[in-house]
């Protein structure tokens, strides 16, 4: 496998992420929403910093959200009492599958966690329940599970999820 980078995203990956998304969506029906305006959903107001993982193309990404609400950030202050502006919400990473098993959701994670941990943030995610592989990751990263949740999306949908909070040292 071609040597794979993790940088912070510029205006001009936002059209390779977006077409690594659609892919993605297409392999594993991750998101449940957002592929009808992927560079939307790749962009949305509250990022506080997103990466991208590139080879010849984007083939993974990852973002930090601020903590605007969300069971996962409610659980987690429930729990710690921590206030919500020292929270961030790991978001939106996806990798396409050429380019799995070969640690790139590993190291964009690690790229998330460390700029958490320069910048005094604790990070807090949901995951749908089926995407076991991603909860593979988290676990074994470390993250510890604070709880449960239903994720609403569409028109009434739903889908189970978990909420984990990252244990920064």
């Amino acid at each position: 496998m071609a040597d794979t980078t993790i940088r912070p995203i510029e205006d001009a990956d936002v059209p390779g992420a977006a077409a690594a998304l659609v892919e993605v969506h297409s392999t594993d029906g991750y998101p449940v929403e957002g592929v009808g305006d992927p560079e939307a959903w790749i962009t949305p107001p509250g990022v506080v910093k997103a990466w991208v993982a590139r080879r010849d193309a984007v083939v993974g990404h990852i973002a930090i959200m601020k903590a605007e609400g969300g069971k996962a950030v409610a659980l987690w202050q429930q729990q710690s009492g921590e206030d919500e502006a020292r929270i961030g919400v790991l978001a939106r990473l996806f990798v396409v599958r050429s380019a799995r098993k070969h640690a790139v959701g590993e190291s964009l994670m690690r790229a998330a966690m460390d700029y958490a941990e320069e910048n005094g943030l604790r990070l807090v995610l949901d995951v749908m329940e089926k995407d076991e592989a991603a909860i593979r990751l988290y676990e074994r990263l470390g993250w510890q599970l604070i709880g449960g949740a239903t994720h609403q999306f569409g028109d009434g949908q739903q889908i189970p999820a978990k909420c984990y909070v990252w244990p920064a040292s």
